[in-house]
């Protein structure tokens, strides 16, 4: 996997992997112990992390993001997106979900930037 070196540079990349299903890819652009908000007020880790984005890739729709703006200081970015899924879903289900994320990443000592936290609904 790429380096992603600066950090609004990974919303893109994960969006990249949500549209092709690749939990795995998704999963690897945060940190291990890190947190996802799969609605609000609820807040999963480790397999309950990838149970929940399981349940956005089984919708079959893609995302677009496009950045609202980023915060930064030293190896610590708030990374703020207005997102979009909309479509039929796999299911037959028309979906119209829209949010503004207010994401935390980190820039590790490998100068990769990874989510700490995930919340799609930051605005919620």
């Amino acid at each position: 996997m790429p380096t992603i070196e600066n950090p609004t540079d990974l919303h893109p990349a994960w969006a990249d992997r949500f549209n092709a299903a690749d939990v795995d890819g998704m999963l690897a652009l945060a940190e291990p112990d890190s947190a996802f908000a799969p609605q609000p007020g609820v807040v999963v880790t480790g397999a309950e992390y990838r149970a929940a984005l399981d349940g956005f890739l089984a919708m079959e729709l893609p995302i677009n993001l496009t950045l609202r703006h980023s915060l930064v200081s030293d190896d610590i970015a708030l990374l703020v997106y207005d997102w979009t899924i909309k479509g039929t879903a796999a299911d037959g289900n028309e979906v119209d979900l829209t949010g503004t994320t207010a994401d935390v990443a980190r820039r590790g000592n490998d100068h990769n930037w990874r989510f700490v936290i995930d919340n799609p609904f930051g605005t919620a």
